[in-house]
Order: structure tokens, then sequence, then C-alpha cells
């Protein structure tokens, strides 16, 4: 099987998951909220209009229990919906398929009953007409016309119904008795309004012909409930033994894979924005707001469409704020633009990684990028807000995503410019394409910060985005540094044994203005929790924040400086190679095959650089010629 037909096919099942994300985001939109948002000013402003208007006897308590029981209704109803669709949207293709179909002949039967209705009243209503005494011969004939014109749509339309239904339900094709029966069910009420009846005995007939069709669905469904619990069962069995086998990760990316979840997101948020923006088109009028009339003088082509523009633009532009405003109005919408956000960074991604002519993909930027994006919405309470608060978050919040992805692309980067530089790779375009980037790195924060700072108030989100900001500069300046050092290195003619050291006090430095900027988001994040949009997530967020980017990353550095201070030490007991020694013995050092001018001496008398031997002393105390031990703790005591 091909790569396009595998992509065609996926695209086909993720149209098939797309219409119960529909019905869940609908779900969403109407309110699906907890009882206990009862106790709102709202409803205690309606409760006293209530008392104000009523007599006394209780009607504020009347009042009180409807409202619960009605918000309680409402609340269990959304949540049975919502797992109703979502069983329906995991289901396999041949089962999701069958279910489709049977909700196709449903809406069959319905569309059915309202042509008959139609055709009957119809029928009334000539019949009235062409009773009238006082009707004329041409007007007798256009009504007799109609009525055939009519006539001939509706057994089409019937039949056409009919056998649709049919092939909806193979049961029905097993009997031909059933089969015929309820093509002429269809038909029934045609036939009828043609025979000299009772206007009120018409008026029933279409009810009364869909009971047939009705109760074979209802048992057709009925009769479906046993296959269906046997599929959940083995399904969940399914689950349970995945589980215990392999874990609940294993299962949820098992599955992530196989129904194409982030697929199904993009391509419902796609056809909501598309939905959204026919609607808004057509509410607005732009098409007829915006037809461009030129003359056929070039001035006045010029000058008529420059006006067209400038009405254009802030019309476009409005609809894009509405279309973004609403395209994250639900929890679904905002799972949807989710999907659509991860993809263009995964492109943004795979552009960086062209330039910078990296083969192996990394296809965790779309990943992370999404997940970011989605805990920023949630912690933010997207959802919730109101559609200008709404709409300035959500550019917030792309700000700081933004600022997110130059982090990442400086992950990329860095390794690629250490390794340049320490394999002293002679091809020149490749440092170009890095220095490029790297310049990108720079100058982009800077322009950032200078115009957040210009055109917006201080602010504890203004804050946060200057500290990402800066961050990934001095990130990005100190590996353009440590760069150029390793370059310097290979152009000197000797070994340089300070390298090291300066590598390493650079690094420092660049850990401990990550380590500072870690603890200022950390309060930044402190205060907005307290003072501003307290949440769960967001106190989760900084739980999170606080262990892995402030103690993890402080336990990691106190480490690193105690291997590197006790390092130190064993050289220092370790006695110094005189220039005789090494003029006589003209041999390298055996770590990294430089020629020696300082060296130190080990106990089993062998010559190492300094530097070179103090990074081996960070993994183990033993030579690495004879791994005899190198330093021995008693014996330095004993010294």
């Amino acid at each position: 099987m091909s790569h396009l037909t595998v992509r065609f096919n996926t695209f086909i099942e993720s149209i098939l998951r797309v219409p119960p994300i529909f019905v869940l985001d609908e779900i969403f939109k109407s309110g699906f909220s907890f009882p206990f948002s009862l106790w709102s000013s709202e409803v205690d402003m309606a409760a006293k209009n209530f008392t104000a208007s009523t007599m006394k006897g209780g009607s504020v308590d009347q009042f009180f229990y409807t409202t619960l029981f009605l918000t309680t209704l409402k609340f269990l109803l959304s949540f049975i919906g919502c797992i109703c669709t979502f069983l329906v949207a995991i289901l396999n293709i041949r089962e999701l398929i069958i279910v489709y179909f049977y909700l196709i002949s449903i809406s069959m039967l319905y569309f059915s009953y309202q042509q008959n209705v139609k055709f009957v009243g119809f029928v009334i209503t000539l019949d009235a007409e062409m009773k009238s005494p006082s009707i004329e011969d041409h007007v007798y004939k256009e009504l007799l016309f109609s009525l055939g014109a009519a006539l001939l749509r509706t057994v089409i339309v019937q039949c056409v119904i009919g056998f649709i239904y049919q092939y909806l339900n193979p049961m029905v094709l097993k009997y031909r008795w059933l089969s015929k029966t309820i093509l002429i069910s269809f038909l029934f009420p045609v036939i009828l309004s043609l025979l000299p009846l009772p206007t009120w005995v018409l008026v029933h007939v279409p009810f009364y012909t869909m009971m047939l069709p009705v109760a074979v669905s209802k048992y057709i469904f009925w009769s479906s409930v046993p296959a269906m619990t046997q599929y959940i069962v083995s399904g969940w069995r399914f689950c349970r033994n995945f589980v215990v086998g392999f874990g609940l990760p294993a299962l949820l990316e098992t599955e992530w894979s196989k129904l194409h979840i982030p697929v199904v997101l993009r391509v419902f948020w796609i056809l909501r924005l598309l939905d959204h923006t026919t609607s808004y088109i057509m509410q607005h009028d732009i098409a007829k707001n915006t037809t461009l009339s030129f003359d056929f003088n070039e001035t006045s082509i010029l000058t008529n469409y420059s006006e067209h523009i400038v009405v254009f633009l802030p019309t476009i532009m409005h609809m894009v704020k509405s279309l973004l405003i609403s395209g994250c109005e639900t929890f679904i919408a905002v799972l949807g633009m989710t999907s659509v956000i991860s993809y263009i960074c995964q492109q943004i991604g795979y552009f960086f990684q062209y330039v910078l002519l990296i083969e192996d993909e990394d296809k965790n930027f779309g990943t992370v990028s999404g997940i970011l994006f989605c805990i920023l919405a949630l912690q933010t309470g997207l959802t919730g807000l109101a559609p200008e608060k709404r709409f300035i978050r959500l550019c917030r919040n792309f700000c700081l995503l933004f600022t997110a992805l130059l982090h990442i692309i400086h992950g990329i980067l860095n390794p690629l410019l250490m390794s340049l530089s320490a394999s002293h790779n002679p091809v020149m375009h490749k440092h170009i394409r890095a220095l490029v980037v790297s310049a990108f790195l720079i100058i982009y924060p800077m322009w950032l910060l200078f115009y957040l700072w210009k055109s917006d108030s201080i602010s504890t989100w203004l804050l946060a985005v200057s500290a990402f900001s800066i961050e990934v500069i001095v990130k990005m300046i100190i590996s353009l540094i440590i760069y150029f050092l390793f370059l310097l290195d290979y152009y000197r003619e000797t070994f340089w044994e300070e390298l090291d050291d300066y590598v390493y006090y650079i690094r420092s430095f660049g850990n401990s203005v990550e380590f500072c900027f870690g603890i200022f988001l950390f309060f930044n994040g402190a205060w907005i929790l307290l003072y501003e949009s307290g949440s769960a997530i967001r106190a989760m967020m900084m739980c999170i924040h606080a262990y892995f980017n402030i103690w993890c990353e402080a336990k990691s550095g106190w480490s690193m400086f105690m291997k590197r201070r006790t390092a130190v030490k064993k050289i220092d007991t370790l006695p110094d190679a005189r220039s005789t020694d090494l003029d006589s013995l003209h041999d390298v050092c055996s770590i990294c095959y430089q020629k020696m001018r300082t060296a130190k001496i080990t106990t089993c008398k062998h010559f190492f650089h300094a530097v070179c031997l103090r990074k081996w002393l960070y993994l183990q105390d033993y030579c690495p010629i004879c791994h005899s031990i190198l330093y021995n703790q008693e014996d330095s005591k004993s010294r």
C-alpha cells in the first residue's frame, strides 16, 4: 500500500470520526455546567425578581427547587450525551459505519414524514380551492397541473427514501413481504390523499403510516443491543489486559495513533472554522460590501482598488478576530486549535531543520508546542472569558508559545554549533546557516521586547515574556561564545589548557542566569495565582516548575560543582612533570592525543594533561592506561 493511499484512508477515517466531535462541541457550547452554578448573582437576582412579582406562599422555594431540578437534569443529560458520543467516536470503522447507517435511516423516516405531511396539507388546500363554485377553467387546469407535479415529485422522493431505508437496514431485505410493506407505507399517505376521505382522516394518515417503519427501526435497535453489549465488554477486557501487560501509557499511545486523534481534531477545527466563516460572511454580507467596480481608466482603477483595500482590510481583520474568538470558546474547540497549532509548529521545526541541514526529524517539536498551548489555555481559563478578554488572552498565549518555540529551536541549534566547532567541520555553508539562525534567535527577541515594552503597560504577563526572551538571548550568546572559543582553539598551534576553565565559567554563568529566571518566573506565577487568576492547573504547573526547573537544576548544578571541586583537589595532590622529562619522553596525552608541554604524573608513573585528567576524574579514579587507582583518600590524608 502506497504512502498516498495510507494518507487517504487516514483522512477518510478521520472524517467519519468528526461528527461525534461536533456533537461534543455543541454539548459543551450549550452550557455543560455543574448544578452548583445555581448559586450565582444572576440566579439570586432572578429569585428576587420572582419574589417581588409573586404572592406569598413559598414561591421562592418552589423557584429554587425547580431551577435546581432543571439544572441537574441538564447536567445529567449533557454528561450522558458526552459519554455516548465519546463511545461512538472511538468505535472501529465497521461499527461506526453501522451506527451512521442506523442514524441516517432514522433521519430518512423523519424526512419522509415531513414530505407526506407537506403533500397532504397541499392536497387539502388544493381540494378546498377546486371546490370553490366561482373557479374558472384555466385556474382549475393550473391547479390540476400543480397537483400532478407535486404528486410525481412526492412519489419519486418517497420511493428513493424507501429504497435507501431498505439498503441501510439489510434485515428488511431478508423478507420480501416486509420490504414491500415498508415501501407501501411510505407511499400510503400519497395514495390515500387522492381518495375522497374526510380531512380529519387525511391529517392523521402520515403519522399512522410511519408506525411500521418506526417499529422496524426500534426492533433493529433492540436486537443489536446484545451485540453492542458484547462489543463493549470485549473492548473493556482488551483494555484491561493491555494495561496489565504493558501499562496505561502504552494503551493511550496505541489508541492515540490507531484513532488518528490529532488528524480528527484538526479536521474538526478546520470544518468548524469554515462553518463560522460562512456564517460570518452571510451575516455581514462581505461580498456585497466589498464588490470592486473599476473604470477603464488606469488611474481610476488604482484609486478604486486602494479605496476598497482600505475598506476591506478592517473587515477581514474583524472577521479573523471573530473567528479566533469563536475558535476557542469550548474545551473541544481548544483541543482542535491545539492540534492545528501543533501541526503548524511541527512545520516550523521542519523548516529550521531544513535550514540547519539536520537530517534527523524531531517529531516532538509539534507535540511539545501543542501541549504547552493547551496548558496555557487551561490555566488561564480561556474558554470562560468574555470575547474581548479571550482574544487578548489568546494573543498573549501565542506570544508566550512563540518565545517557548525559540527555546526549542535553541535546543536544536546548540548541539549543532558545538559539533561544528568541536569537530572542525570545514563545510562553510553549514556554519553560515547556523550563524544566521543564531542571529535570528538574538535579534527577534530583542525586537519583541522593544515592541512589547513600547506598546503595552507593565504586567505579570509582560514580565514572563521578557524573562523568556532575555533567557533565550543569554543562552544564545553563551552558545556563540563557546562556539568561537572552540574555533579559536582549532587555529591555535599549542594545546590550550585554560579552555576547559573558560567553558566551565561561561556555562556556569548561563546556568546561573537561567536558574535566577526560573526563580523569578516562580514568584511571578505565585503572584498571578494569588492575586490575578488562581486555578488548580496553574498551581499544579507551578509545583512542576518548582521541582524540575528549580530544585532539579539546583541539585544538578551543585553536584557538578562538587565533582569539579573534588577533581581539582585530586589533581593538586599529583606532582607536576618537569620540562626535561617531557622533552625526553616526547609523547602525547593518552586522553586528548595532543602534545604535552605541561603534565601531571600519576602514582603509576603515567603522564597526562592536568585538564584532561581532571575531566577523567569526573567519571572514575582509575588510570586510563593501566587502570590502577589514581587517587587514594587515605594516602592523601597521610601526606
